[in-house]
């Protein structure tokens, strides 16, 4: 445990306030969202739970036997919505990506370790029913942003098997995560967060997966902006460090960027990390 004060960790991991312009970078993708959903080949609101917030939307690509992508928003687990996040897809549709965003339910209504289980349950329909779509359910990647990061770690390592004896023990491929957040020890002693994860001893050791044995199938890219703060940068080597390069082949500093200049980058044709994004869902890295 890190023996820094709860002012220390507020500041560390608010990125809103490290950001003072952060506002205009959520209007912006909530609007480009929109416009997405208008313009580009996509179906919305599909079912892959009976719970409330159990529902994903794929953008669909020409490319038959298409690689999939699928795409875990942030919002520190208690905010934000997949209906912010389309704007993530043309960049990666256009080149020949099928893009799944699927949605979780948020802290404090559920647990971290339940919206674990809900990306579980969501990859899970995705291979069974991607191909409709036109994805391949052999080339399922997974990138995330922020806490959607510490969900694609989380994911990586699953036991699919035991959750569903029928699923493939590698039906994650490769994955990405921007900005991720590999241990929960640290994010409990921020009390701004805390109020509403209300992370106790059993789901920090749970859900941190720096703290877990690593995956036996698939590889994790890591990046971080060079303009974040000292905790993500260090959660960045913290993952590489734990699980070994073989399996975190990648932990990059990105110069000039913060925490949400990143999911600009992320989707821009031509960007660097676009193009680190397409490497990952064509497995040419």
């Amino acid at each position: 445990m890190d023996a820094r004060s709860p002012a220390w960790f507020d500041r560390v991991y608010n990125n809103r306030a490290l950001v003072p312009d952060f506002a205009t970078y959520l209007q912006r993708w909530t609007a480009d969202s929109q416009a997405v959903r208008h313009t580009q080949p996509c179906l919305t609101d599909l079912r892959y739970g009976s719970g409330p917030s159990e529902n994903l939307d794929i953008f669909t690509t020409s490319q038959a036997k298409a690689p999939v992508l699928v795409f875990l928003h942030g919002g520190y687990w208690r905010a934000l919505d997949k209906s912010d996040h389309s704007f993530v897809a043309p960049a990666l549709t256009e080149q020949g990506v099928c893009v799944v965003v699927p949605n979780y339910a948020l802290c404090p209504a559920v647990t971290i370790p339940d919206i674990v289980m809900q990306m579980v349950k969501a990859l899970a329909w995705v291979w069974r029913h991607i191909d409709t779509w036109g994805g391949d359910p052999s080339r399922i990647h997974l990138a995330g942003h922020s806490a959607g990061g510490h969900l694609t770690a989380m994911l990586m390592g699953c036991d699919w098997r035991a959750y569903e004896p029928d699923l493939p023990p590698d039906l994650v491929k490769t994955s990405l995560s921007v900005s991720g957040l590999y241990e929960l020890d640290s994010v409990r002693q921020s009390p701004l967060l805390q109020q509403d994860l209300r992370l106790d001893d059993k789901q920090v050791l749970a859900c941190s997966p720096a703290w877990m044995v690593p995956p036996m199938a698939g590889q994790l890219f890591s990046v971080v902006g060079g303009l974040e703060s000292e905790a993500f940068l260090s959660h960045n080597q913290l993952i590489q460090n734990a699980w070994g390069r073989q399996c975190v082949p990648v932990a990059q500093v990105v110069p000039g960027l913060h925490h949400f200049s990143m999911m600009d980058a992320f989707a821009t044709r031509g960007h660097p990390l676009n193009d680190l994004v397409l490497g990952v869902c064509q497995e040419r890295l």
